[in-house]
């Protein structure tokens, strides 16, 4: 009798697809979908682009807080710390260019340049190509997708592909612009008034629908003494570039600070603060420009209202996590 159940058992498996038996119980396992995004993603959080294989793109720009990081400068291998603050990745599909110099032109030329950047993860992209190579997973996962080995337009598109998964629109401001409940309290109307306004001109350079024009911006942060990154002009050589950078979209910009190129400010006060009077908190700034208002003079409540609306434009995900 025992030899009969265990033949019923084996064929109820075979008949419907069944991976394993708990007892006489046949449970199914759901099967994963490998895709480009899926690779993507496992190589986005894999230390093995590193060269001491102990950072990976997840340990700077944290997913926590919008792919970003939570200090002004990260750390790469052997605790070596960039010159710039770290940027988020999310809702990077439409931009048109990338790093706060602009000096990559599409998600796909970025990947590569931390991967070689020696103060980030130290490794050529090469050697880091042939490990991804050598890894028995990694080759069956870019043989389900790819039809091929890895290789370094694969690894790039991968990445990519899953960078562009990381777009958000499901915050208050969004909702209210949808005429859908769960929009904006009185304050973040009165915020977003004062944003789209000419009198702070915050929309001029941070358009919807990501709150950015992609445009480069020099709002005063250089002096050429202690304040010397040079920003855009690295890149152009343009004299009219000196101290500029691209203006960030603002999408989740109250989870991902600390803020500007330097990471200089802590908070969204202290850059609501700066940009009411910039000379005050930057005296003798070269080149700044002349979008910027020289002094806007915004009231107590005002500055509040402007924080209140930035914070509308945080993800559900985001607040969800936040409250846990």
């Amino acid at each position: 009798m025992k030899s009969r159940y265990v033949y019923i058992s084996i064929v109820m498996v075979l008949s419907v697809g069944v991976i394993f038996l708990s007892g006489f119980t046949a449970k199914k396992v759901k099967k994963v979908i490998v895709t480009k995004e899926t690779i993507g993603e496992k190589l986005f959080f894999d230390s093995i682009l590193s060269s001491d294989y102990t950072i990976s793109c997840a340990s700077c720009h944290k997913p926590a807080y919008g792919f970003a990081d939570t200090s002004a400068f990260s750390k790469g291998v052997g605790g070596k710390l960039g010159n710039r603050n770290t940027p988020s990745v999310m809702n990077m599909s439409m931009r048109e260019s990338f790093f706060w110099d602009g000096r990559a032109a599409s998600l796909e030329a970025q990947v590569v340049g931390p991967i070689e950047n020696p103060v980030e993860m130290n490794l050529k992209f090469s050697k880091a190509v042939e490990r991804i190579k050598r890894n028995k997973v990694y080759q069956g996962l870019f043989q389900q997708v790819y039809k091929k080995s890895p290789d370094s337009s694969s690894i790039v598109e991968a990445i990519a592909a899953y960078e562009r998964t990381l777009e958000t629109d499901h915050t208050p401001n969004d909702r209210w612009l949808n005429d859908e409940p769960g929009g904006l309290s009185e304050s973040q109307i009165r915020g977003r008034d004062l944003f789209m306004g000419k009198r702070t001109r915050c929309f001029d350079c941070h358009f919807t629908p990501d709150f950015t024009a992609d445009e480069f911006r020099n709002i005063g942060l250089f002096n050429g003494n202690d304040a010397n990154d040079s920003g855009r002009y690295l890149i152009t050589k343009d004299p009219k570039d000196i101290g500029k950078f691209k203006t960030p979209g603002l999408r989740n910009v109250a989870v991902t600070a600390p803020y500007m190129h330097n990471g200089s400010f802590k908070t969204l006060r202290e850059v609501i603060d700066y940009y009411d009077e910039p000379a005050k908190f930057m005296k003798h700034s070269i080149n700044r420009d002349t979008i910027l208002p020289i002094k806007i003079g915004l009231s107590e409540l005002e500055k509040q209202d402007l924080e209140a609306f930035l914070h509308s434009l945080t993800d559900d995900r985001f607040i969800t996590k936040k409250k846990k």
